[in-house]
């Protein structure tokens, strides 16, 4: 699949009113995951994104082949590639310099669960309190934007056998 939206149906559109149609694309037509899909862990990889790797550098590294990249977003739930995948570093440094006059200040304050799940590799078993509460940890801004960005960088991947069953069937869905 050479590029996403030359699979799209193609419809007549007079964008003035006057009668003159023009041939474009029609970009509203959209293809989801079954339900369920992405749970079953057979079909999937997971893998943390990192540095400055781009949805075409990872489909190249994981398929062998760039243009899979929208494989990567659809199977993410990724609908703005340049806010829901990880920001490159030099980026994210401005995003979060622009977001906050105080990267540094208290975001919010956490202290570790007791019960249930109380240690992990991540954050999981930490939860939000009141800055008063006993043995709370400030979390600043910049930590807690952070934290998104590996979240956003932990994704999942279609193993490489089911693409084309993938290509196959986002073909058809899309009416060619």
């Amino acid at each position: 699949m050479a590029k996403y939206f030359t699979y799209f149906p193609k419809i007549l559109y007079d964008a003035v009113g006057k009668g003159d149609y023009k041939v474009v694309t029609n970009l509203l037509n959209r293809v989801v995951m079954k339900k369920g899909l992405k749970e079953i862990a057979a079909v999937f990889d997971t893998i943390d994104v990192e540095g400055e790797m781009t949805p075409e550098a990872v489909a190249e590294e994981y398929y062998g082949n760039q243009s899979y990249y929208w494989i990567v977003l659809l199977f993410n739930n990724i609908k703005d590639r340049f806010y829901d995948w990880p920001l490159p570093r030099v980026n994210f440094e401005t995003f979060v310099n622009d977001k906050y006059t105080n990267p540094g200040a208290a975001h919010h304050y956490e202290i570790s669960q007791t019960s249930g799940r109380t240690t992990s590799f991540d954050d999981s078993h930490m939860v939000e309190v009141n800055s008063t509460a006993s043995g709370a940890t400030a979390v600043t801004n910049y930590e807690y934007e952070e934290r998104l960005q590996q979240a956003k960088g932990r994704i999942r991947l279609l193993k490489p056998e089911y693409i084309e069953l993938v290509v196959e069937e986002f073909t058809t869905l899309m009416g060619n």
